[in-house]
């Protein structure tokens, strides 16, 4: 298969540092440092579910295919307003498709995920056009007094559109069981029956975990799919790296040993966007001109499980 289409939105609603700083015990220097992140688009008026539409609409604009062309959509997304029907359903709704669709939940990396997905039927003959949207708001997911958590996050949709072609190099996926690292609890609905305790809990981070894990899932996944692919880093025109801390982004870049000129970044306006980080960034970097026909491109993302995954294509 191969890309042929993209497409992103974020919410219209601009969060600072300095606006952080006005109810958080924080500074702009302090969240920039730690993170790379100065501001961050966040939802307020829009749903989700509409934006990940027009992400969808844009995508399909740019890759020339109707919606009623779909083979197939897929969907990331780790939480939204609705428990059931699922998101992917609704984008289809919106959109005029009439094909299967499904939700995935595989955090950050969700967008890699989709993609093996998407390759697993093109191999086996059953689709000619697929998309893949992430939509996501992680900053419905955190506690806004805690500043170790509320400051990394943004929301947003990105989506692709994929069509036969030969493209797609080699796909790397892992997960590695470490569910005290980065989790969430919800309460839901009670029965007659329940005798536990259950509470509601936020987002909670141990971050420094998660920084060890990233670097060093990032640069196997990497590795590998370079290896299968029969490349080496500096074949590589440019590395997307899932947004999620601009340390994490050094210090990948660091042991590929390859210059920062290889790696955009969007984090320090964007912040942490989940699943949605890929695409956007995918769609800023195509849409802004910066990818050329044959460039070798390797994608990498990381998230709560854990689970990674990597991926290198070419353009």
């Amino acid at each position: 298969m191969k890309i042929a289409g993209t497409g992103s939105v974020l919410p219209s609603k601009v969060v600072t540092n300095e606006m952080l700083s006005e109810f958080l015990d924080t500074s702009d220097e302090w969240i920039r440092t730690r993170t790379g992140v100065s501001s961050r688009h966040v939802i307020s008026h829009e749903k989700l579910e509409d934006m990940a539409v027009e992400a969808a609409v844009k995508a399909l604009e740019d890759a020339g295919i109707q919606a009623s062309q779909l083979d197939f959509i897929i969907c990331s997304n780790v939480v939204n307003e609705y428990v059931t029907p699922q998101l992917s359903c609704i984008i289809q709704g919106g959109i005029g498709a009439s094909c299967p669709c499904i939700d995935i939940n595989c955090a950050c990396a969700g967008f890699i995920y989709a993609l093996e997905m998407a390759e697993s039927f093109y191999k086996a003959g059953r689709v000619q056009n697929v998309l893949v949207v992430c939509a996501e708001e992680p900053t419905r997911m955190t506690d806004w007094s805690d500043r170790r958590t509320c400051v990394l996050f943004g929301d947003g949709a990105g989506a692709a559109v994929l069509t036969p072609g030969d493209n797609i190099k080699s796909i790397r996926l892992s997960a590695a069981s470490a569910t005290d690292k980065l989790w969430q609890y919800r309460l839901l609905q009670p029965t007659p029956y329940i005798e536990k305790e259950e509470v509601e809990v936020p987002l909670q981070m141990k971050g420094q975990d998660v920084f060890k894990f990233a670097v060093k899932a990032a640069a196997t996944d990497i590795s590998r799919v370079l290896d299968d692919a029969g490349l080496r880093a500096g074949d590589v025109s440019h590395f997307l790296l899932h947004q999620a801390n601009i340390r994490i982004i050094q210090a990948i870049r660091a042991y590929l040993e390859q210059p920062d000129s290889r790696f955009p970044v969007n984090i320090h306006d964007h912040g942490n966007s989940s699943s949605s980080s890929c695409p956007i960034l995918l769609d800023e970097c195509r849409r802004g001109g910066r990818f050329k026909k044959g460039d070798v491109v390797v994608m990498s993302a990381f998230g709560a499980g854990f689970v990674s995954g990597a991926v290198v294509f070419e353009w």
